[in-house]
This record gives C-alpha cells, structure tokens and sequence, in this order.
C-alpha cells in the first residue's frame, strides 16, 4: 500500500459534482496524474509514494471545490485546465479562470471559460475597446463574443449589438441566392444566432431583433456606417480582404467595442495573403486599446474528437 492523502467534502452536492457521473471526473484526473484516485464517504483520496503529488492533489480538489462553490461545475476541459496550471505553478493562470465569468442579465446564465486562453480573452473583452481572437473551429470564439456583447447590451452598457461576417464565399456571390435579404444572409449567420439562442430565451431575441437592439447584417452593408455605443462582432473575419478589414474597424464610433474572431487556418479567399485578418495581426500589435487573444486546440471545447481532427491537420504532411 502506497501513502495516500485525503480531502474531506462535507457537502455532498459539491462532492457529487467533482466526481461526475459514474465518477467520471475522478477517472480524467487519474489519466492526468497517472495515479489511482479513490472516493470514500464524503472523502476524496489519492494513494501514490510521491509526496509531491499528494500535494498537488489537495490543491487540485480544492480548486475544483471552489470552481463547483461559484457555480461553474468541473468537466473534462476544466479539470484539464486546472490541473494543468495547478502543476505548473501558475497561480496567476489559475486564478483568472477562477476569476472570469460572464453574467447574463434575464438569462440565468453564468459563462465560464474551460481554458486559461478562453479566460484571458474574456478578461481583454472586458479590458479593451477592439480585440481580435484567433483560433480554430470550436474553442468558444464566437460563444464567447456574442455572450460577452449580450450581457454588455441587456445591461445597457451598449445601446445595441450588430453581428455581422464576409458573405462571399467560394466564389458565390449574395445576389445570386434566392429569397429577401434576411433568407439570403440566413446561412452565413446561423452560427452567430445558435450561439444567441444558447444563452437567451427565443422571444427574447425576438424582442431584440424587432426593437433593433440586435441587427444582424453582412459586411457589405457596413460601409459609410458610422455606430456608436454599439457592441459589434465581426465573425470569419479571416475571410475578409484588407479592405473590408479597414471599412470595418473604421465604422467604430464613440462608446462602441468590436470583437473580432476567425480561423487563420481556414482562408477562403482566392488568395490567402489577402486576408485582412492575417493583414491586421502584422500592423496593429502595438496600439494601446486592442489586443489579440490567441486560442489553440487545446482549448476546443467541442466533441473530444474535433481536438485530435485538429492536431493531425496542424500536423499533416502535404
């Protein structure tokens, strides 16, 4: 028998919640640490001979304990992220994923991040009037925009909250598409409205969208716009050209904040280098006001799988 160290839960709600489902937390945190973890009772126990890991697992369970106390209730993402900073030593790293979280009025929802990068790009929405997050397909870029421009509109920070993205794709032009201009722009938006409908009752957004406080528009309708004390996200901004790039960062009136997401890896202009995106990151680092968060396949928080698909297309030989 190995030395072993407990952790006692007295509340068994909360041990419940950092056991998961047929105790499937405990089963992640055992692959990640490589060692066998126990639940007894209302105690929570790791039995290996090295001493610094017994260490690590009290200060794992009990960040864990306060995540599951504010609400944000452990699963494979957040444990990984925990334990991750936990071990590193990064006490700043684990405690602004603590620290971060989104509150919705009307909605009863509270957003968390499920990753470090996911809560420094929360952290620079909240600090700054422009940011840019860059990522592949599933790590919350745009989940995380749109629930950041909600809770900044409901609670009238911003007068309104325009969505808008590049609807020229793979040569088809907008005309073409049959229906008025709500059916034609309908597909190209349809991810920014699901991540709406995530985090607000239907008749809500309804309500918004007929009183305008949402407007969702393509880009090309951007232009000799000027908005102020709005909230915008432009989505897919990797298929933007520089051009369409510069008519959009320069609608920005008083009092408005603009969130900008896109995928870098997945240009569908006919040539990639003349994507505004790819322009933006080369020439606009250093002014004070706008950031760039940067999220990788390690904060996908899709299907397990999307993380592997990813990892062997970075990692592809052509």
């Amino acid at each position: 028998m190995g030395k072993s160290i407990t952790v006692i839960l007295n509340d068994q709600k909360i041990l419940s919640e950092l056991c998961g489902v047929n105790d499937t937390n405990l089963r992640i945190m055992e692959k990640l640490l490589n060692e066998k973890i126990y639940s007894r009772g209302n105690e929570l126990l790791i039995e290996t001979e090295n001493a610094e890991k017994r260490e690590l697992f009290k200060r794992i369970i009990n960040q864990l304990k306060d995540h599951t106390e504010m609400g944000n209730i452990p699963g494979p993402d957040l444990i990984k992220a925990v334990i991750k900073s936990t071990e590193n030593g990064e006490d700043e790293k684990t405690e602004l994923i603590k620290k971060v979280s989104i509150v919705i009025p009307g909605g009863n929802i509270k957003v968390f991040p499920r990753s470090y990068n996911q809560a420094d790009y929360m952290k620079a929405m909240e600090e700054n009037d422009v940011v840019f997050c860059i990522g592949p397909a599933g790590t919350g870029k745009t989940y995380l925009a749109v629930a950041h421009a909600l809770k900044e509109t409901l609670s009238r920070s911003k007068r309104k909250l325009l969505l808008t993205r590049p609807v020229v794709e793979a040569g088809e032009s907008l005309g073409y598409l049959p229906g008025d201009l709500a059916q034609k722009i309908s597909p190209y938006l349809r991810p920014l409205s699901d991540a709406m409908e995530e985090l607000l009752p239907a008749e809500v957004i309804a309500r918004m969208e007929e009183t305008r406080i949402i407007e969702i528009a393509p880009l090309a309708y951007m232009r000799g716009r000027s908005l102020r004390n709005s909230y915008i996200i432009l989505d897919e901004a990797q298929n933007t050209t520089k051009e369409q790039m510069k008519m959009f960062l320069t609608r920005l009136g008083e009092g408005s904040k603009a969130v900008i997401t896109g995928d870098i890896t997945q240009i569908d202009l006919p040539k990639k280098d003349h994507s505004g995106l790819l322009h933006v990151v080369k020439i606009l680092g250093n002014i004070r006001g706008i950031q760039f968060s940067y999220l990788s396949a390690h904060d996908v928080v899709r299907h397990p799988l999307v993380q592997e698909i990813i990892h062997a297309y970075e990692n592809r030989c052509d």
